[in-house]
């Protein structure tokens, strides 16, 4: 691009363009218009890059727990982890295409071991491997089928199953170092089977069943499979994307249900899951009408810290969904970072375009820097994921999984 900025405007000079009056010279200067804004974001972006690098390490480190990030390059990851500027990074396609799962576990290796050259804990590693129709790691790792095949088995043998297809999932995952499964989808199916405002979200592929009871029972027993072979998840997208029309990956979305419903349907699988495991929760970008219209939940206080901490009592792991995505990325994102982190987030997430973790961390540093972090909300986040993360990776079985001893579970940390 930056090739094409410089030349079309040289070759409209060596053309004699700019001798050709007013207009000649209009045309010129319209065609550098492209060139310097291009060359101003490649600067911008050069610039916040280096601020990034440059972040004192006690900023580094009280910011750096709470984000976890997309990346193309490698040695870029290594700098970040290496200096605490993350917790975490997100592996999909870009990252295993045409590679091995030994490969891709060369890869962490090396990240981690730049953690433990630094003193700092091991980085969180998650991918989006649901089964079906997403399986951003296949196929170095296996895929399997969507638990939505398991909806229509007795009740017993579905839980069981489930389980199982868990189990078999996180050894796998474990064998390529991933650590942390963004799955699964605990939103209900909606009652379309198209939806022409849903471009990528494609929730009626991906979801469970319409029944909250099967959706809750298959979920619970493929979080605990995971869980067997080391592999933290995540259930998501909350509060529900079965309702919502609009896609967050471009727009934003509105749920305008009351919460009395949502309680009693929507929310069952959530409850269910997060009550009995040790799973993350992923908080979406959908503005839930009934508690905060003017937010979506993912940085929401309403929501984070009176529903979910408060009237829920959930003391785990909320982790936001991806903030390059339209309904954040195209409003007021340092509003929505700081939100984040000051609402109740423990980690948010720069997944599609890692690069932007740069933006991202700037708006965290300047808010630092101006007072508007609440500290002690930064404080009570670090004791959750200090109980949630493990400390080091533990032995790896045989099978590939790491060793759940050395995990403390956060259900005995919880309040009744």
């Amino acid at each position: 691009m930056l090739i094409i900025g410089l030349a079309s405007p040289l070759l409209l000079l060596l053309s004699g363009r700019w001798r050709h009056g007013f207009s000649g010279r209009l045309l010129v200067l319209t065609w550098c218009l492209p060139l310097l804004a291009l060359t101003s974001t490649q600067f911008m972006f050069a610039w916040r890059k280096y601020e990034t690098f440059h972040t004192p390490p006690e900023v580094a480190r009280l910011l750096g727990r709470h984000f976890m990030v997309g990346y193309t390059s490698l040695d870029d990851a290594a700098a970040l982890a290496g200096q605490g500027l993350i917790a975490g990074i997100y592996v999909t396609h870009h990252n295993v295409r045409g590679r091995t799962a030994a490969q891709l576990h060369a890869d962490v290796a090396r990240l981690q071991a730049e953690r433990v050259r630094a003193g700092l804990p091991p980085l969180l590693v998650s991918a989006d491997q649901e089964g079906g129709s997403v399986a951003h790691l296949s196929p170095a790792v296996p895929n399997m089928p969507a638990l939505a095949t398991l909806a229509d088995l007795p009740a017993a043998r579905r839980t069981r199953e489930a389980f199982e297809m868990g189990k078999s999932q996180g050894r796998a995952l474990a064998e390529a170092g991933i650590t942390f499964n963004l799955a699964p989808v605990v939103d209900l199916r909606p009652n379309w089977t198209h939806n022409r405002f849903d471009f990528h979200t494609l929730i009626n592929r991906r979801a469970i069943s319409s029944d909250s009871s099967i959706v809750g029972d298959i979920a619970l027993g493929y979080v605990r499979g995971l869980d067997a072979s080391g592999v933290r998840a995540a259930v998501k997208h909350f509060p529900g994307l079965g309702r919502v029309a609009a896609d967050t990956h471009h727009f934003s979305a509105e749920l305008e249900t009351s919460a009395g419903v949502l309680e009693q349907s929507d929310w069952r699988p959530f409850r269910q899951v997060l009550d009995n495991s040790d799973a993350a929760m992923m908080v979406g970008h959908v503005v839930v009408d009934a508690i905060d219209r003017e937010r979506p939940a993912s940085h929401s206080k309403a929501v984070l810290d009176g529903l979910i901490r408060g009237r829920w009592n959930y003391q785990g792991v909320i982790i936001t969904d991806d903030l390059v995505m339209g309904a954040i990325y195209g409003g007021d994102l340092c509003k929505a970072v700081v939100e984040a982190l000051n609402g109740g987030a423990d980690i948010l997430l720069v997944a599609y375009d890692g690069t932007q973790f740069h933006r991202v961390l700037a708006c965290a540093k300047t808010a630092l820097a101006e007072g508007r972090i609440d500290l002690e909300a930064l404080r009570r986040s670090d004791e959750r994921l200090k109980r949630w993360m493990p400390r080091d990776q533990g032995p790896v079985a045989a099978n590939g999984s790491a060793d759940r001893s050395a995990v403390p579970s956060l259900r005995r940390s919880r309040a009744d």
